[in-house]
């Protein structure tokens, strides 16, 4: 069994930026490899940009390659971080896609293998709580969960 790569909330908002914008593994790999942030560039947003991307996953021991390659856990999620991870990674945006309330993302609706990989990847602060909906044949037609944070963390 692979370990997955922990990382930051915002290294990984940044990788799926940068997927988001066209960018391949091949072509992540190589840019984390040649250190050369620039090229990153027109996946930067006002809010976002990659100046210290790859130095900041060095500093603080991110296995950016790894995460790339193989997928990752986040370390920690904030309610405005886990609305900005959703939008790059799934294109699905807060309040008109899903609602935002007290530490809940209501309503989310993804495909299973969307549900599977963001329990993977979220960190252990949040719970997801799944629902299928059945359709009229009794197969599941949508997967609506809500996202929570975790009342109190427990040791695993």
């Amino acid at each position: 069994m692979t370990i997955m790569a922990a990382i930051s909330q915002s290294t990984a908002i940044l990788l799926e930026r940068a997927r988001q914008a066209g960018f391949t593994t091949e072509e992540l790999l190589d840019i984390v490899a040649a250190n050369d942030e620039s090229r990153l560039e027109r996946a930067a947003t006002e809010h976002f940009t990659y100046e210290d991307w790859i130095s900041y996953a060095k500093e603080h021991g991110e296995p950016l390659e790894q995460a790339i390659r193989e997928g990752y856990r986040l370390t920690f999620n904030t309610v405005n971080g886990l609305k900005w991870w959703l939008r790059y990674k799934y294109d699905i945006v807060a309040e008109e896609d899903y609602e935002v309330g007290d530490g809940r993302f209501n309503g989310l609706k993804l495909n299973a293998a969307q549900i599977v990989e963001l329990k993977q990847v979220i960190a252990r602060n949040w719970v997801v709580i799944d629902e299928a909906e059945n359709g009229p044949d009794g197969s599941v037609q949508n997967r609506v969960i809500d996202v929570a944070v975790r009342a109190k963390l427990t040791e695993a």
